[in-house]
């Protein structure tokens, strides 16, 4: 791990179960392509039912263990502290690591080197946080009204876990996921992005070193064609008890249909059209380079990304000119992938030909194979309601800008979007952007701060079509405890 040679001697990424590589199937091989230069960078084993039913059942043992027949205990039952201290080495090799861990996401996901770096600092973040809460895990001693009775409630892992990460936060959104999990007792099952199959693998391995036990973590990847049917076929094992999905709200349906058919619970956190709302009495500079910064981070690869600009009326005039100049001065980005920067160029395009749509800065069309121009594009409703950019994650490098007459008005084109994941207020009256941020419907608000911003002690997750759950801290561990109840009745009690 993470490499094994096959007998051409290329390097592949290989499925690992059971603390182990399985063997390298030379039919089930697959490229992963260099978006700038579309060299083969490596190759990926793609699993197929078996791997799937090895990697499920050897989570399944390691979980459960074989304690009232032997007195080994599973890994739901290791302690707290070895969990904890795990997650503490893990997060002590991701800093050793470093370099190979920012050279693997910029070869897979053309992702700047900056990028890469502040995803393995927010990664460190997010497993120490995560590690400092595994001890106050408890449960309850509830009063119960029958005589001569006592009650508890055990906090307890719910199972194996079905992880699917994405590839456009390759490292930390993995990494969450899997201390999340591990860290409440859980065991894992990984399906990697084919995106980005070495960096999942990295991770895997580190975990690994810092003594992970065999079984606990398992990872395999699939290429793009059968991923559909190897990920139902992953979910309706029954040795799965829950799921965890980050990427797109048009694969989340698919994954939340399949996952209610098994009744399996999951904890989904999908796309957004995050919306910036700049109300009179803002710092309006400030305002336009946090805006900027927030539309053209990645690429505006990051579901977090700020789709919409909301600003009153009063302050358009001065507003728009600084936030065009703030535009201009992001540095360039690049897309995942060629395909990726055109699918974005073609929704760009569909706002253009509309009469509702006018490109203030930027355009739709792409400056290099996979880069578009950061852009704003003044959207009026009024003359055409049905451009899809309006409610469709964009992915781009850009921002619609809206222009409204009050608060009110700024909060009902915010909560029009079918979307509920992050919003930023821009506002030097505390009191009024707090009242402004009750009513918004997402599942963050930052006030005065870029929309891509997130914290490893605040909770994370999205409300409508931007998922349910919450992750980060003490809010993620609980997605993958469940609640026993458990009475003792005494010789009294009737």
């Amino acid at each position: 791990m993470p490499f094994v040679k096959d007998s051409q001697d290329r390097d592949i990424v290989p499925i690992f179960i059971d603390g182990a590589a399985l063997p390298i199937d030379g039919s089930r091989i697959h490229p992963v392509i260099g978006s700038t230069d579309d060299r083969t960078l490596h190759y990926y084993a793609a699993a197929d039912r078996a791997a799937c039913d090895r990697a499920c059942e050897a989570a399944w043992k390691t979980f459960v263990g074989e304690a009232l027949a032997t007195g080994a205990n599973g890994w739901r039952r290791v302690s707290a502290e070895t969990r904890r201290d795990i997650l503490l080495g893990v997060a002590h090799l991701y800093n050793k690591r470093r370099a190979e861990l920012v050279e693997a996401q910029v070869a897979e996901t053309n992702c700047p080197e900056a990028w890469a770096e502040q995803n393995v600092n927010l990664s460190i973040k997010y497993l120490k946080e995560i590690a400092s809460r595994i001890s106050s895990i408890h449960g309850e001693i509830p009063p119960i009204e029958k005589e001569d009775t006592f009650a508890f409630v055990f906090k307890e892992p719910i199972g194996p876990i079905l992880c699917i990460p994405p590839w456009n936060a390759a490292l930390v959104l993995a990494t969450r996921a899997l201390a999340s999990a591990i860290g409440a007792g859980c065991t894992v099952v990984l399906k990697a992005s084919e995106l980005c199959p070495y960096t999942h693998s990295l991770i895997v391995d580190i975990f690994h070193e810092a003594k992970l036990p065999k079984g606990v973590l398992n990872s395999l990847s699939t290429d793009r064609s059968t991923a559909a049917e190897i990920t139902t076929h992953l979910i309706a094992n029954p040795h799965i008890r829950k799921i965890e999905f980050i990427g797109s709200a048009a694969v989340g349906r698919e994954i939340g249909a399949v996952a209610a058919k098994h009744l399996k619970p999951i904890l989904m956190e999908l796309g957004g059209k995050c919306p910036a709302l700049v109300l009179q009495g803002a710092d309006l500079h400030k305002a336009a380079n946090l805006c900027a910064q927030g539309a053209t981070l990645h690429h505006g690869q990051i579901c977090f990304s700020t789709e919409r600009i909301i600003v009153q009326k009063s302050i358009a005039k001065e507003f728009q000119p600084l936030l065009l100049k703030a535009i201009k001065d992001q540095p360039p980005a690049r897309a995942v992938s060629a395909s990726f920067a055109e699918k974005g160029s073609a929704l760009l395009q569909h706002a253009a030909s509309s009469p509702g749509a006018k490109f203030l800065t930027g355009f739709p069309t792409l400056s290099t194979p996979a880069s578009l121009t950061p852009s704003i594009i003044l959207i009026d409703t009024s003359k055409d309601p049905n451009i899809r950019l309006i409610d469709e994650e964009s992915f781009t490098p850009s921002a619609s800008l809206y222009v409204v007459n009050d608060d009110i008005e700024a909060i009902r084109v915010a909560n029009s979007s079918s979307y509920g994941l992050n919003a930023t207020i821009h506002c030097n009256d505390m009191e009024r952007a707090m009242k402004v941020a009750r009513e918004l419907e997402a599942g963050q608000v930052h006030v005065n701060s870029s929309s891509v911003f997130t914290s490893a002690t605040g909770p994370q997750g999205g409300v409508k079509g931007s998922g349910w759950g919450r992750q980060n801290a003490k809010w993620g561990l609980e997605e993958f405890l469940v609640e026993k109840f458990v009475t003792w009745h005494g010789r009294g009690g009737a």
